[in-house]
């Protein structure tokens, strides 16, 4: 690695790179078996759901967006936290992140590892190192192969979706029973809303994490020629793609099967495909699953890495984690961030129900908190850019009603989910991590380390 903790990391991650994480980010195991949860919960009413949340991926990368062309160069989304409300802000974005991802690394490995121990006979903890070893050796290479890695991931998940949407409008509109059966899907069995409109809102917390990710583009960014640019590209591109794949492939699937006969855990996707009777349908969508799992576990270690070189460039982590290799990338980063996922695997195996529990719940709606930060980022520093007569390239639109319209989603949906039984441990333990980062910083500043501040 190299000694120079001033080193820089690479910019040869293209604007196709950026897409594609992003687009991988959002498209991952979440749509191909998560969405089963929604149907289950709304019925056919649930595309309203997704389309809400869909509307509210699209603001808040129009946030990053806008905030990234007013400052470029600032870094990722917690650099424009600490623009818009404090260097607090950044330092508790940023390690909410981080722990978020962490944990994410050490849920997808073992994922990953359970859908391969029928055909490799190793334990779970010993495949998830695999795993996690694996994707860690990618990403110490460079970041061109993380990217590339990152871009076929996402163009194979895409292709398949797309695959679905065609073929299952093929089976609805040519050799399947006909319009009259397409009507009958979504009028009988209860009709649009079987238990009512009140669903939508319902399934709304199910939904909005499985389309979570795409800020990660605003990361993978600061490594292209032109941050900014391409931060604005990919969020004017990915909202209306995840319009079309989440929407256009549910709506597909409610079309072919009975909104009822959807097995929460199970996969819609598998289901319909069967019925359409496609030979091997589960073993293509399990495919896709592990391809979604591992996309995923790739893009957990770059974050968590990436993350860490950012923090110690304010002061916020260690000074080692600037350190880069001779390919320009983070490598004690990568590899601490690795290491971390696995020790969280291990807990899985020696306190399933105790620590491990804690840890996954307790970072359950930490990526809300980042969301809710990141909204009043945007609203207090365009604030501040308007008042000093700045003209901005790029808005967010009927300012401020849209951005307070992002706040209270977000705030609704945290409000809804303590009000779930089943969610509401995970919303007081991820608002502890909040508190005990903040906590943190402050004792942090006591003591008299040093915060960097960028000047707006």
């Amino acid at each position: 690695m190299s000694a120079d903790p001033g080193a820089k990391l690479a910019h040869s991650l293209k604007p196709r790179h950026v897409t594609m994480i992003s687009i991988g980010g959002i498209i991952g195991a979440g749509i191909f078996v998560g969405s089963s949860v929604a149907i289950h919960i709304a019925g056919p009413v649930v595309l309203l759901s997704y389309l809400l949340c869909g509307l509210l991926v699209f603001v808040m990368m129009r946030m990053l967006g806008e905030m990234a062309m007013a400052r470029p160069g600032v870094g990722s989304f917690t650099g424009y936290t600490s623009l818009g409300l404090g260097p607090w802000a950044g330092f508790t974005n940023a390690w909410l992140y981080y722990y978020f991802w962490v944990i994410t690394i050490a849920v997808e490995a073992i994922a990953g590892a359970n859908m391969l121990m029928p055909f490799i006979p190793l334990p779970m903890w010993a495949l998830s190192a695999l795993l996690i070893g694996a994707m860690t050796a990618v990403n110490l290479m460079s970041v061109k192969t993380y990217g590339e890695f990152e871009f076929w991931f996402a163009s194979l998940k895409v292709i398949t979706i797309v695959g679905f949407i065609a073929l299952g409008l093929g089976y609805i509109f040519g050799f399947g029973p006909g319009l009259a059966a397409l009507q009958a899907q979504f009028t009988t069995h209860g009709g649009f809303a079987p238990s009512g409109y009140g669903t939508v809102f319902l399934a709304i917390p199910t939904v909005i994490f499985s389309m979570m990710g795409s800020e990660v583009a605003t990361i993978a960014a600061v490594e292209t020629e032109d941050p900014a640019r391409n931060v604005v590209r990919a969020g004017r591109t990915v909202a209306l793609r995840i319009m079309f794949f989440y929407i256009g492939s549910i709506a597909v699937i409610q079309a072919i099967l009975p909104w009822d006969t959807v097995i929460p855990g199970k996969s819609p996707f598998v289901a319909a495909l069967a019925l359409i009777h496609v030979p091997g349908a589960s073993a293509i969508i399990g495919a896709v699953i592990f391809t979604a799992i591992v996309s995923c576990l790739n893009s957990a270690i770059y974050v968590t890495s990436r993350m860490l070189y950012e923090m110690a460039q304010r002061g916020d982590a260690p000074a080692t984690f600037l350190h880069t290799s001779a390919s320009k990338v983070p490598a004690t980063g990568i590899l601490v961030s690795g290491l971390l996922g696995f020790g969280v695997v291990i807990t899985s195996v020696m306190s399933s129900g105790g620590l491990f529990a804690f840890l996954v719940q307790s970072s359950g709606a930490t990526i809300l908190c980042v969301y809710l930060l990141i909204a009043f980022a945007q609203i207090q520093l365009r604030q501040r850019l308007e008042r000093k007569g700045e003209v901005l390239d790029v808005k967010v639109w009927l300012f401020p009603g849209v951005s307070y319209a992002a706040v209270a989603s977000i705030l609704a949906v945290l409000v809804m989910m303590l009000f779930s039984v089943d969610e509401r441990m995970e919303v007081v333990l991820s608002g502890g991590v909040f508190a005990a980062i903040v906590i943190a910083y402050q004792i942090r500043a006591r003591l008299g380390s040093a915060v960097v501040v960028v000047p707006v």
